[in-house]
């Protein structure tokens, strides 16, 4: 499986396992918190009740977004969902790996990641022939978030071991704000990528030139994206819930001049159904 706008969008439905993609995007787990007025106080028991306990939510949906990062084409695709949180809400496990809490204070939360980076294969697309594909690879970090009242400011940084081989850092803030049944969400973040992201997937050597026919391009380290998202989470009942959302990334600095880019603005949107026990 490899990276596509998709993947990102979806991996902000998990715990917070994605601030090296996009803007981070409210926890369905977390909406449990907000349970509808008349929502039951009996406790399930049973396996049952270890799920709750465990603050497991499964659903599924569909991602509109583009093929790759800088693509102008789109795709649909399917997103099928299942995170969990254990040993008192400090483990996280979600689509895009495990997210460990290893310092809480206040509304201060330290945290360390580990996952994967799904890389780019040049079949997504006929504009990426020729440029061979970006291996998947290991992904390790760490991301600091700060709660001021509805504001949430996270700080994230990511080292892949293995395919781009490359180091990202991600900046963002969302605010959240529940009115009735509904939760609203509104979200900004920006990622910066070391010279070995960026020559991997916005780079172009010569040899890759002579066999897609693009010009070569030697990017350098920099800011490379900038996304913007809201979403609207319906709680329909105790356990049930919609979401929607959308995103909008705006390719930024040498990423946004690469050959490999045939359009800088990347939106995506998604619509995503699922139970929280």
């Amino acid at each position: 499986m490899k990276q596509n706008a998709g993947l990102m969008l979806l991996s902000a439905l998990a715990v917070p396992l994605a601030a090296g993609t996009a803007a981070r995007a409210a926890d369905p787990g977390e909406f449990g918190a907000g349970e509808p007025p008349e929502a039951s106080s009996e406790r399930p028991s049973g396996f049952r009740g270890k799920l709750h306990d465990w603050n497991v939510v499964v659903g599924a949906g569909a991602i509109y977004g583009p093929k790759f990062e800088g693509s102008k084409d789109f795709k649909v695709m399917p997103a099928p969902f299942v995170s969990a949180s254990f040993f008192n809400d400090y483990v996280h496990v979600g689509p895009t790996g495990v997210l460990v809490d290893i310092y809480k204070v206040e509304n201060i939360k330290i945290s360390a990641k580990g996952g994967m980076e799904f890389g780019r294969d040049e079949d997504e697309s006929d504009h990426l022939k020729g440029l061979g594909d970006i291996d998947s690879g290991a992904e390790i970090g760490g991301v600091i978030s700060y709660e001021l009242g509805p504001i949430e400011l996270t700080a994230g940084i990511d080292k892949i071991i293995g395919g781009s081989d490359g180091l990202t850092g991600t900046f963002g803030a969302e605010y959240s704000h529940m009115v009735g049944r509904f939760i609203f969400s509104a979200g900004a973040s920006a990622t910066w990528a070391d010279k070995n992201y960026m020559k991997s997937y916005f780079g172009v050597t010569p040899l890759q030139s002579a066999r897609s026919g693009l010009e070569v391009y030697d990017p350098g380290a920099g800011f490379k994206r900038i996304d913007l998202t809201a979403s609207v989470t319906y709680l329909a009942s105790e356990h049930w819930f919609v979401r929607g959302q959308a995103e909008l990334g705006i390719l930024t600095g040498d990423a946004r001049n690469s050959p490999v880019v045939q359009k800088e603005t990347q939106p995506s949107v998604m619509m995503f159904v699922g139970y929280k026990f």
